[in-house]
């Protein structure tokens, strides 16, 4: 017996499959006749002899499925294949699979008759330099280089006569988040029709799964593009199922709908996108068995502006096709540019033109259409002289950034397109690499683009990955326009720069790339790690981040249950035969090999390369991974020896709440050393809460006052007015309730929002409900209640501690903490509210007013006529004297206000207050009546009685 196994990178189809299309017509025509040819399939179909003679050229494939499961964006996938021999002679079964390049295999299993085979992962053994040189001499072909993102395992053995073989293959993925969807995608290329064919996909995802579809089957030529034109509707014989975190897609089509697709039964590619519920948070934080995983991906955050400069070949090999898709691909990318950003464009073939010299221009209307002509008038000719470009878009994007005063928070970008490799100037790739790196150093990233089999892949991906940019490769015959702006999507909307997450130093270990240049709009940041520090109940996390003008702390303290809550053993189908299947573990050592990787990838010293091939090569082996330093070897199993089992992964509903743990940012459980944010902040008395209940307190006098407001259902409140000297405006919106049984009010209120408006130094308001806090600065930022963050830009100050209270700091001098008031099982007359509190006034001018603000800058005086001369002096002794006799006068800017001694409790009733209560909606005690304060709109910022004005 002959055997064969090899990975090739990419393959080409025969033109014709002439088997492959006798045998489609053949049955066809049986279907119509028969409803059991599905039977047929699998057996010596009826004797015609020419047809005969060329279907037994090859085995004929019985059976292709693929099943799945997908825990937490990791999958893996099982294909299973049987052919069967029913020749009178062996005859050689070729198993070929397409499998995503991000992929890796864990094992590969085959049982050709009654003999079985297995897959041992080795290591590969360093080359000579002249085995080296001699493999590169061999020129670039499609089937020597990756076929857009995927690559071809292949297996070939001859069959005994009567006989069948069984083949089983193993891979496992780390879903990527592009455009705001994972996609998960299966090919299916049996190259014959299958009697039964069948593929499953299992979906696990605490987090919530949303936005679950299939579209139809994506053809070789339109591989990568996410976009499909005319029917969006499932493959046939497609059954979705979903509930709010489990999902279940199968595609089990017959004979027929095969010969419906694709008589050569290439289908095609089968794909699944999602995506999983989420929020600007700390991320999905994941820890199972001593590994977390950590998944950030913040929505409804502003977009950052950018600084672009396109680098595009305008070479001589761009002529036709390529030129012009790549000029319809521009076109609509300069219309999605924003008006905060910038541009310019480089074309360049032997020699470079510069569309505007030295500068980059904003976004305008005049530009965009200069720009559109510049682009519309280039024409291919000359050589390619990428060095030379990217040297004259670097340097034009240095100079700007130094001599401009730019956003500081802006994003800068080249982004680079080519067909070709390096003819004119510099040529050689490692010179190349070290003149853009010293240009770069660092300040922005770079992005390539390949178009074609004539690019140096190679070199565009490093230069990618040296400069903190991605690459792309595209097919000629693909559309590269839908390509190209598909990749400009991708990249175009930057969201944070400078992101960095950080977890104590004592608690974890071994943990991936922690810190980020960029998060674009609809990709993800993925770190993970192991935990070191066994006996810790929690691990603290912090995300710091740049938006725009705001600086972004987040952070929480996640909780780690106890190992029996975290063991999964007990859900079928995740294990292996040799030890349960962690698949955070596995997330985590995927996610590393990767780095070791890219890291002797963009590496130029040789023992450093060694030291990291070494390494990749240890975790490979460790973990039964085929990487580009391992080989999977075929082993004969002993002749007592089991055929291959179908060892697929599916997830299980049974018990999956308490074996599972999918974290977003819960808080530690009690008995933590490390408590969750405090205070930092003094809070005063002076305050409106619960019903409302305003308290004024007075230091200097040593006694605090207090009123009720007793408004109705969406009255908004003036609290806080000084807008025209500070330029800060607070209003609060009530909101109505029944009144507890036997209780004199008809109706409860409390605040359900509080507006917070500040001019100075320039527009801001902050709207903040017990459930979100929207930051508008001329920049939309949506924060939760839920997840401790601290937001801060250059006047303002936001720290959120979960589900208790917000700070709010404007200029260092004026503070407000506002309390939050969940209820668990709400009486009726309850609704969750919000308690506003001045923490500092400093700032607020003697001009203030409003419900509170007025008292701020002014004393109020008590008289106390009736009481001992020996009990004249303020404070705790003064509360003692007034109990006696509980009715007094307050004396405000010459108004005489009866007030009786009362207590009340704030900060949630932790603190009991003792003050001097004004009755009937504090008549006297403010200025005017209560209908005075009411202001029009939350973001009404009038001053004065009858004035309306906004921000």
């Amino acid at each position: 017996m002959i055997l064969w196994l090899w990975l090739c990178w990419g393959f080409s189809t025969s033109a014709g499959q002439p088997d492959s299309e006798l045998m489609a017509r053949y049955l066809e025509e049986k279907l119509m006749a028969d409803d059991s040819i599905m039977e047929q399939v699998a057996r010596r179909v009826p004797r015609q002899a020419k047809f005969l003679q060329r279907l037994e050229t090859r085995p004929r494939m019985s059976e292709f499925a693929v099943k799945s499961t997908i825990i937490s964006r990791y999958a893996f996938t099982t294909v299973s294949c049987t052919m069967v021999n029913s020749g009178s002679e062996a005859r050689e079964g070729v198993f070929e699979m397409q499998i995503p390049a991000a992929a890796f295999i864990s094992n590969f299993t085959m049982s050709i008759g009654n003999k079985t085979y297995y897959g041992e992962v080795t290591g590969k053994e360093k080359k000579h330099s002249s085995d080296d040189k001699a493999r590169h001499k061999k020129p670039p072909s499609p089937t020597d280089g990756r076929e857009n993102g995927y690559e071809t395992f292949k297996a070939s053995v001859f069959i005994p006569r009567k006989m069948q073989g069984r083949f089983l293959l193993h891979y496992e993925e780390l879903l990527q988040r592009r455009l705001g969807k994972y996609e998960y995608t299966v090919s299916i290329r049996p190259q014959q029709l299958v009697g039964r064919l069948r593929v499953e996909v299992n979906i696990l995802e605490n987090s919530g799964i949303v936005s679950l579809e299939v579209p139809p089957l994506r053809n070789s030529k339109h591989k990568g593009n996410g976009k499909v034109e005319g029917d969006v509707s499932p493959p046939p014989s497609t059954v979705v199922g979903h509930t709010k975190t489990l999902a279940k897609v199968t595609f089990n089509p017959s004979v027929v709908e095969q010969t419906r697709i694709a008589r050569n039964g290439i289908l095609g590619d089968f794909i699944i996108r999602y995506d999983v519920n989420r929020e600007l948070s700390v991320g999905d934080i994941q820890i199972l068995n001593g590994y977390f995983v950590h998944y950030f991906a913040p929505t409804d955050l502003p977009p950052l502006p950018k600084n672009v400069v396109f680098v595009l070949d305008s070479s001589a090999s761009m002529v036709g096709t390529k030129l012009k898709q790549t000029k319809e691909a521009l076109f609509t990318i300069l219309q999605d540019l924003r008006p905060e950003d910038h541009f310019n464009i480089i074309g360049f073939s032997n020699r470079i033109k510069v569309w505007q010299q030295d500068r980059l221009v904003p976004v305008t209307p005049n530009n965009i259409r200069d720009a559109k002509k510049y682009i519309h008038n280039m024409s291919p000719t000359g050589g390619t002289n990428i060095n030379g470009a990217l040297q004259t878009g670097a340097k034009l994007l240095n100079d700007y950034i130094a001599q401009n005063d730019i956003d500081a928070r802006s994003v800068s970008l080249i982004i680079f397109l080519t067909d070709g490799r390096p003819t004119v100037g510099e040529t050689q790739s490692s010179k190349i690499l070290s003149n853009i790196k010293d240009t770069i150093r660092d300040k922005f990233c770079l992005f390539t683009i390949g178009i074609g089999n004539d690019v140096d892949h190679k070199l565009l991906e490093r230069m990618a990955l040296e400069n903190c940019g991605m690459t792309r490769h595209f097919q000629e015959d693909e559309d590269a326009a839908s390509h190209l702006k598909g990749f400009y999507d991708e990249i175009g909307t930057p969201l944070l720069s400078d992101i960095r997450v950080d977890y104590p130093e004592d608690n974890v270990e071994q943990v991936t790339q922690n810190f980020f240049p960029n998060y674009f709009n609809g990709s993800e940041i993925i770190i993970a790690g192991k935990l070191i520090n066994h006996t810790s109940d929690s691990l603290h996390v912090e995300v710091t981040a740049s938006n725009s003008k705001k600086y972004i702390l987040l952070k929480t303290d996640v909780a780690i249950d106890l190992p029996s809550r975290n063991d999964i053993r007990g859900i079928p189908g995740l294990e292996d035969g040799k030890g349960d299947k962690n698949y955070i573990e596995r997330a985590w050592s995927y996610l590393t090999i990767k780095e070791l990787l890219n890291s002797r990838l963009k590496s130029d010293d040789s023992q450093e390369k060694d030291y990291l091939m070494e390494k990749a090569k240890s975790m490979a082996l460790t973990y039964n991974f085929v990487t580009p330093f391992t080989v999977l070897k075929m082993r004969e199993a002993g002749l007592h020896s089991e055929p291959p089992q179908e060892e697929f992964i599916s997830p299980s509903t049974d018990g999956i709440g308490e074996k599972l743990q999918s974290l977003q940012g819960h808080k530690a459980p009690p008995g933590l050393h490390r408590q969750p944010d405090k205070q930092r902040i003094k809070i005063s008395r002076t305050s409106a809460d619960g019903d409302p209940h305003f308290v004024i307190d007075f230091p200097s006098s040593k006694f605090s006052v207090c009123f009720n407001i007793d408004g109705e259902p969406g009255d908004i409140l003036r609290l806080v007015s000084d807008h025209k000297e500070s330029g800060v405006t607070v209003n609060g919106q009530l909101i109505g309730a029944p009144a507890p049984p036997n209780g004199h009010k008809k109706h409860r209120t409390y605040f359900s929002t509080i507006t917070i408006l500040s001019n100075k130094p320039e527009r801001s308001y902050l709207e903040i409900t017990p459930k979100r806090i929207i930051l508008d600065d001329g920049e939309r930022l949506l924060l939760s209640c839920d997840r401790s963050a601290v937001v801060r830009s250059s006047s303002l100050e936001v720290s959120i501690s979960a589900n208790s209270n917000i700070t709010v700091t404007i200029r260092g001098t004026i503070s407000f903490v506002i309390l939050i008031h969940h209820y668990k099982k709400p009486a009726p007359y309850q609704r969750n509210h919000l308690g506003f509190y001045i923490s500092n006034s400093k700032g607020l001018s003697s001009d203030s007013h409003g419900l509170l603000g007025q008292f701020l800058n002014h004393e109020v005086k008590l008289l106390q006529d009736s009481l001992n001369t020996t009990h004249q002096q303020f404070g705790q002794n003064q509360t003692e004297a007034l109990k006696p006799n509980p009715t007094n006068t307050l004396k405000v800017k010459g108004r005489l206000v009866p007030v009786v001694w009362k207590q009340r409790r704030i900060y949630n009733g932790q603190q009991e207050v003792d003050c001097w209560f004004a009755k009937n909606n504090a008549d006297k005690l403010i200025d005017g009546s209560y209908k005075d304060y009411l202001a029009s709109h939350p973001f009404d910022t009038g001053t004065s009685f009858g004035t309306i004005s906004s921000l």
